[in-house]
């Protein structure tokens, strides 16, 4: 893969490509030009031509040595690469950059905004780098710290599907493996499937969050979605239609039957996916509610309906999805990143609407690579462009030949992604505080996930789901002869899902310098708050050197401004996390949620503490009723945000749900901060009280008689102050502890 990101302009996108007339969109499916927003994060393009010849892995091998030779010689010359692929460069350009010589690269920044350098007329921005005094200095520099510090382990007893992939970053990295664990702390700690692989981590980083596996099954991001749904519909209308079976089967039915009853000839088709489902396993698509199987009885399976979208984009008259990487580095704060490279996933049949006839037709509905393997249609290719699998970069090229604003799709794309870890956080968080609580000690926690997402035919990315467990193969099976088969290198698989994993891990390396940033409540907006700088900018480890540019982008916190006041349940769940009390609690009781009325001041004459408690009784029997497997009994967090919800209508009756649930919160928020602030003067008053009582004391005895005295009035006296101190603090400590 490229690592010479180019902004390519969509004037030089149409002299670009002919090929595109041949075999681009399908004549059929004319895709729409979008207007440009007013300002949208440009896209930066790995610059695959069209026309580029196909890499095999030994080839990819040969690169990877080379790049070893070239680290080694690294005490010489320092000469950039400057190879950009499948990108146009004017004469100008060509001229200025034989002119500038080697000290020169191409540098594309993707914010709209020049952080150093010149730009061209052209519109490529050059970075001139420093001298060569100055360089010198710095590889010095680099090499004496280098020799200083000790490489940084990884444990990858645990990383079984992308162990392959994650061998091959290390190395480049130049760390040190662990394949077998050791009893020694690890700096890194790579899970294949769950944060809790290993149990007995208590430091390091691992790749896993706590609780992503079950707040990303299909029933629980749908109602996290629905939620946000509730608050903004507008923002979040990138999420189909969804309802949960069997517990809402009932209202799917009345929904169809109005549906027809008003309109006889609409007829809309239906995808069906179970709870725990992956690779496609179980999804079918229906016509009718009648067509569901097996949902009577207490056996019934869990699953999602949603309304499927009939009018996805075509590329060569089939349907594809893509497979895009995010990177959570952090909850707290928020930090999420995006890869600028990812996958699309081709059908293998010819699309055409859904009808009676062919909505079995799995090739030609369902992108799941895993069903998709097994058609005789499915195309093995190690060229970037074609095949059943290609890169992101291959197809936003052919669309940005056809003259569409791939600019405003990938602004629309990170909008989505942004959103929908905004929907997921606070769950997570609830899941983060049980397994690791405050205080005690414990990893930190990453995780990269894998979007699938779908283009309509007018352009607008759909969210399909969300996946903890992304796969990180860079091999396919391949049969070989009759009931034979061999993993065969996948180079395009390679070229995403390395780099994806190489720059996770230099993200999160522990000797990497991170820059002091403040961050603004999760609540609202400071529009006086600095942009953080790329993560390319940043500080780099000593070894880094030879390494590409990161192919990860920050999206979060960088765009705190712009999607910052979506976070009101994130911070219902900072109340709901406050009143649990005993640490690693996920569930409220009914004492503790009185407690949350009671201090928050929200019950009155209209509202008595008796009314409190039918409220959380009728909440939590339906919440249990809907999660039979729950493991405790309470009022979890989806609960508690639909009483709060009931809260906040009833409290301000005349604004619309969004501006309810604002106002209760600053309501709870100003009364929790009000009495914080008057324990603390308690608890300073009566700091100082003990501490005069102790001084008269000690001055009353040493003035009476000189002599030696026993201490047993001293500390009779002390221990009567530390009492009364006591009775005022433990509030305090326990409002402090849950902060």
């Amino acid at each position: 893969m490229s690592d010479n990101y180019v902004k390519v302009q969509p004037e030089q996108m149409k002299s670009l490509v002919e090929v595109g007339e041949k075999e681009g969109v399908d004549t059929e499916e004319q895709v729409p030009v979008s207007s440009p927003s007013a300002d949208p994060p440009s896209i930066t393009i790995s610059g695959s031509d069209v026309s580029n010849t196909s890499i095999t892995s030994k080839q990819r091998g040969k690169s990877r040595s080379k790049l070893v030779k070239d680290d080694k010689n690294s005490s010489g010359k320092n000469i950039p690469d400057l190879s950009v692929q499948g990108s146009v460069v004017s004469a100008h350009t060509g001229k200025n950059l034989n002119r500038l010589g080697q000290e020169q690269a191409l540098h594309i920044k993707g914010t709209g905004k020049i952080l150093q350098g010149k730009s061209e007329n052209n519109g490529n921005y050059v970075t001139i780098h420093p001298s060569k005094n100055n360089q010198e200095a710095r590889r010095e520099e680099a090499l004496k710290l280098s020799r200083k510090r000790r490489p940084v382990t990884v444990d990858t007893a645990k990383a079984k599907t992308s162990l392959e992939a994650l061998k091959i970053s290390i190395k480049q990295l130049k760390w040190k493996e662990f394949p077998l664990g050791r009893r020694a702390p690890c700096d890194i700690y790579w899970h294949g499937v769950s944060f809790h692989d290993n149990e007995n981590i208590l430091s390091g980083q691992v790749n896993k969050f706590p609780g992503m596996i079950e707040m990303l099954r299909k029933i629980n991001l749908s109602r996290a979605m629905r939620t946000m749904q509730e608050l903004f519909p507008d923002e979040y209308d990138f999420y189909p239609r969804s309802w949960i079976l069997p517990e809402e089967y009932q209202q799917f039915s009345a929904q169809i039957r109005m549906v027809k009853e008003k309109d006889a000839s609409v007829n809309p088709t239906f995808i069906v996916k179970p709870d725990g489902g992956s690779q496609g396993d179980g999804i079918y698509l229906i016509r009718d509610p009648s067509e569901l199987k097996v949902m009577a009885g207490s056996q019934a399976k869990q699953s999602v309906v949603q309304e499927y979208i009939h009018k996805p984009l075509l590329i060569d008259k089939l349907k594809f999805d893509i497979r895009l990487y995010v990177l959570i580095k952090s909850l707290e704060p928020l930090e999420i990143y995006i890869a600028k490279e990812g996958l699309t996933r081709f059908c293998t049949e010819p699309y055409q609407e859904p009808s009676q006839k062919n909505l079995t037709h799995v090739f030609m509905h369902l992108t799941n690579y895993s069903l998709n393997i097994h058609s005789g249609n499915f195309v093995h290719s190690d060229s970037q462009n074609t095949g059943s699998k290609r890169t992101l970069s291959s197809v936003l090229y052919r669309l940005a030949a056809k003259g569409v604003d791939i600019k405003r799709v990938w602004s629309d794309i990170i909008a989505l992604v942004i959103k929908t870890v905004i929907a997921v956080v606070p769950e997570l968080k609830v899941y983060y505080q049980a397994d690791i609580p405050p205080g005690k000690p414990g990893p930190t926690c990453f995780q990269i996930l894998g979007f699938d997402i779908l283009l309509m035919k007018n352009l607008k990315p759909v969210l399909l789901e969300v996946n903890s467990n992304p796969s990180m193969r860079i091999e396919h099976e391949q049969e070989i002869s009759p009931g034979v088969f061999e993993y065969v290198p996948s180079p395009v698989d390679e070229e995403v899902k390395v780099g994806v994993i190489r720059d996770t891990l230099r993200l999160m390396d522990p000797n990497l310098k991170k820059p002091s940033t403040s961050q603004p409540r999760s609540g609202g907006t400071d529009q006086g708050e600095e942009i953080p700088m790329e993560p390319e900018t940043q500080a780099r480890s000593p070894d880094e050197g030879a390494l590409p540019s990161l192919c990860l982008k920050q999206v979060y916190p960088k765009y705190t401004k712009q999607f910052n006041y979506l976070r009101l349940v994130e911070r219902t769940a900072a109340l709901f996390i406050r009143f649990l009390g005993v640490k690693g609690n996920m569930r409220l009781g009914p004492t503790a949620f009185r407690t949350f009325i009671r201090t928050c001041k929200l019950s009155n004459s209209n509202f008595t503490m008796a009314s409190v408690d039918i409220l959380y009784i009728d909440i939590t029997r339906r919440w249990s009723g809907a999660s039979p497997d729950s493991r405790e009994a309470g009022m979890g967090l989806q609960a508690f945000v639909e009483a709060f919800f009931y809260l906040a209508a009833r409290r301000f009756k005349s604004l619309s749900l969004r501006e309810q649930v604002l106002s209760l919160l600053e309501l709870c928020e100003a009364q929790l901060e009000s009495q914080s602030s008057v324990e603390d003067r308690r608890s300073v008053s009566c700091s100082r009280a003990l501490t005069r009582a102790v001084r008269t004391q000690t001055l009353g005895v040493t003035g009476a008689n000189p002599q030696p005295q026993s201490p047993t009035p001293l500390r009779r006296a002390a221990s009567q102050d530390y009492r009364l101190h006591q009775k005022l603090k433990p509030r305090t400590l326990r409002a402090n502890v849950e902060n």
